[in-house]
């Protein structure tokens, strides 16, 4: 991906960004010279409307995956903060650190409290080191059972924002329990009393995904994607080549579309052309519309009822054919 005009521009996008300059420039030109008439430069944008539709109609799997981890896509803390009125962030784990990756928080939406949890990943060099790459520790997992414990107490509604390659897969998050923390957290989701509403907006990669994942309403963003392993590491197992990572992505059927047939997500938000990171306020307005939705249909379940529909909806999920010989 190269940088232009401080903008990024995926290598699918070139096209659509070089027609784009090219009018720019002959637009102010012409507010020096008016060489070119008004009917030249609406067809030249009539071309370029057309152009974008070709090339955001026919992406592939892997270039929506590059449109997923685009370093200006929203993360957590932007829809957080541009859905909610008011919110205040919970801290800390209360066993060991307060882990950055991981982003918790008590927060009104028109009205209505909930506690919002979300992978963090960062903006800039320095965020995205110190919220390691939005890749949990066993602590940011457990800080987010904590919120979502508080949010059980207190009967206030539960949302996750998945957005993660992984969760740390390093020395110091094995020895102190990575495995167990997020088996913990599957356990106590799948019996929390009180509404979980889920949404992958950009990556949800494997277990570290998972681990805020079991709810009760889940929803992806049109590009993210939401898998058991990242295309790189599919590929660098099954065919011993990451670069094969196109693919994997393809095979993996781990896009939006996907999904929502194979019942694993309930609702697709949709993005601009290009992506969230294009028009975000679009997508702000998507993921508030399918939370607010989302509660008012499952607070009219008793907590019981809800919590049975959690059980039998993770276990239909995915498709089996059987073969007989």
């Amino acid at each position: 991906m190269k940088k232009k005009d401080s903008k990024i521009v995926l290598p699918h996008e070139k096209p659509v960004w070089e027609c784009d300059k090219t009018i720019r420039e002959i637009k102010e030109q012409n507010q020096k010279n008016g060489l070119w008439a008004e009917e030249e430069i609406e067809a030249l944008e009539e071309k370029l409307k057309e152009l974008k539709q070709k090339v955001y109609s026919q992406l592939t799997p892997w270039e929506r995956v590059t449109i997923c981890r685009h370093p200006q896509r929203p993360h957590s803390l932007d829809y957080i903060k541009n859905i909610a009125s008011e919110f205040e962030e919970i801290a800390g784990d209360r066993t060991f650190a307060d882990d950055l990756a991981i982003v918790a928080a008590l927060a009104k939406i028109d009205g209505q409290n909930f506690v919002i949890i979300g992978q963090e990943k960062g903006k800039d060099t320095d965020s995205r080191l110190k919220r390691n790459f939005g890749m949990p520790h066993p602590e940011g997992y457990r800080k987010a059972l904590r919120a979502m414990q508080l949010a059980e107490k207190f009967k206030l509604p539960v949302v996750t924002l998945i957005d993660t390659p992984g969760a740390y897969h390093g020395f110091t998050a094995e020895e102190r329990g990575q495995g167990w923390a997020i088996a913990k957290n599957l356990f106590e989701m799948a019996r929390l009393k009180t509404q979980i509403i889920i949404a992958v907006i950009g990556e949800g990669c494997s277990g570290g995904a998972l681990a805020m994942g079991v709810g009760d309403k889940i929803a992806m963003l049109q590009h993210a994607y939401y898998s058991v392993i990242s295309p790189e590491g599919c590929a660098s197992i099954l065919w011993k080549d990451a670069k094969k990572n196109s693919i994997a992505a393809e095979k993996l059927k781990m896009q939006s579309e996907d999904l929502l047939y194979l019942k694993v997500i309930d609702h697709i938000i949709e993005e601009p052309e290009g992506g969230a990171h294009h028009q975000p306020a679009m997508v702000y307005e998507g993921l508030k519309q399918f939370i607010l939705t989302s509660y008012n249909e499952l607070k009219e379940y008793e907590i019981s009822d809800l919590i049975d529909a959690r059980y039998e909806k993770f276990r239909a999920m995915g498709m089996f054919e059987i073969v007989h010989s």
